[in-house]
Order: C-alpha cells, then sequence, then structure tokens
C-alpha cells in the first residue's frame, strides 16, 4: 500500500473519531495515535512518515469544512449529508479537499482513491455512491474554471 493510501486511511480514520466524538482535530489526532501505541502494531498502522499528510488532510477538511459540505450536498440528489454514512461523508470529505486545495494531486486520483477506500471501509455501494458524487462535482469544477476562463476573472 502507498505512503498517501495509508495517510487518507489515517485521516479518514481521525475524521471518524471526530464526528463521533465532536473533538477538534487537535485532540483527536494525537489521541488517535496514542491508542495505536498500546498494540504491537504501532509502526505498521501509522508509520510516522505518513502522519504528515495525513493530519493535512484532517486539519484541512476541518478548516473548510463548511464550503466542503456544500459542495457534497449541492451534488448528491436526494442525499442530504446526516443521511451519509459517517464513512462515506468522511471519504468524500477527504477527496474533495484534495480536489479544491491540494494541486498536487489529480483529481481523477482523488476520486480513485476515494472510490478504494470506501470499498475498503465503507458499504456494499459505497464505492458507486462515492464515484457517482465526486464525478458530478468534479464536472461542476470543471465546468466553473471554463466559465472562469472565458470570463477572463
Amino acid at each position: 500500500m502507498g505512503q498517501r493510501r495509508r495517510s487518507r486511511e489515517i485521516a479518514l480514520q481521525i475524521l471518524y473519531r471526530v464526528d463521533m466524538t465532536e473533538s477538534p482535530p487537535d485532540e483527536a489526532i494525537p489521541s488517535h495515535y496514542e491508542l495505536l501505541t498500546t498494540g504491537e502494531e504501532h509502526e505498521v498502522q501509522a508509520p510516522y512518515v505518513v502522519r504528515p499528510f495525513a493530519e493535512h488532510l484532517v486539519r484541512g477538511v476541518h478548516l473548510h469544512q463548511a464550503e466542503i459540505d456544500q459542495i457534497i450536498v449541492s451534488a448528491s440528489d436526494h442525499w442530504r449529508l446526516d443521511r451519509m454514512s459517517i464513512v462515506d461523508r468522511n471519504i468524500l470529505r477527504i477527496a474533495l479537499f484534495e480536489m479544491l486545495y491540494c494541486p498536487d494531486v489529480p483529481p481523477k486520483v482523488s476520486i480513485n482513491e476515494a472510490i478504494d477506500i470506501g470499498k475498503k471501509f465503507g458499504s456494499e455501494d459505497s464505492g458507486a455512491f462515492i464515484n457517482g458524487v465526486l464525478d458530478h462535482i468534479l464536472g461542476n469544477l470543471r465546468k466553473a474554471e471554463q466559465i472562469s476562463e472565458l470570463s477572463g476573472t
């Protein structure tokens, strides 16, 4: 498994904790790592090399959550955010944060990673649901960019 994939999985676990405990990321991040150190698999589960990107994702999602959630809601017909599973919702948040704020990650990579993580951690339908929402968002983002380029702004 690649380092960035592992970072995304750790970010998902931490964001899940944030949702469940309503704790801020600065509490949830060290708390997550503390739990991992109690077992023998500490380095396997969260090697230090993957932590910076995981923490960047968690803090970025938290900082931009209102904007990200608004975009997700507008793209997910008939699905309110609170009706989505916590796992699917946070996978969408991570992928959308990458699409908007991580220019070094191609949008298709963010979408493919989100789908794979959804299949691993979500329900049977998570991969297809995540794919549908993120493809719709990507199309909207591309249209917005084309309009901006044509209008000169």
